[in-house]
C-alpha cells in the first residue's frame, strides 16, 4: 500500500467520523451531548484539512502518489 492510499483512506476515516458526528448532534434532544458531538465534529473538521494539506504536500514532492 502506498503512502497516497494510506492518506486517501486516513481522510475518508476522518471525514465519516465527522460526518457521524455531526449526525449524532442532530439526532440527540441531549444538549449535552449535542455540543460534545459538535466539538467532536470540529476537531475532525481540523484534523481532515491538516491531513488535506499533508496530502498536497505528499503529491508536489512525490507525484506517483497521487490518486
Amino acid at each position: 500500500m502506498t503512502v497516497g492510499t494510506q492518506m486517501q483512506q486516513a481522510i475518508a476515516g476522518v471525514q465519516s467520523a465527522s460526518a457521524t458526528m455531526k449526525t449524532f448532534a442532530l439526532e440527540t434532544q441531549d444538549q449535552q451531548a449535542k455540543k460534545e458531538y459538535q466539538q467532536l465534529a470540529q476537531s475532525l473538521d481540523s484534523a481532515l484539512q491538516t491531513l488535506k494539506k499533508r496530502q498536497q504536500f505528499i503529491e508536489q514532492q512525490e507525484p506517483q502518489y497521487k490518486q
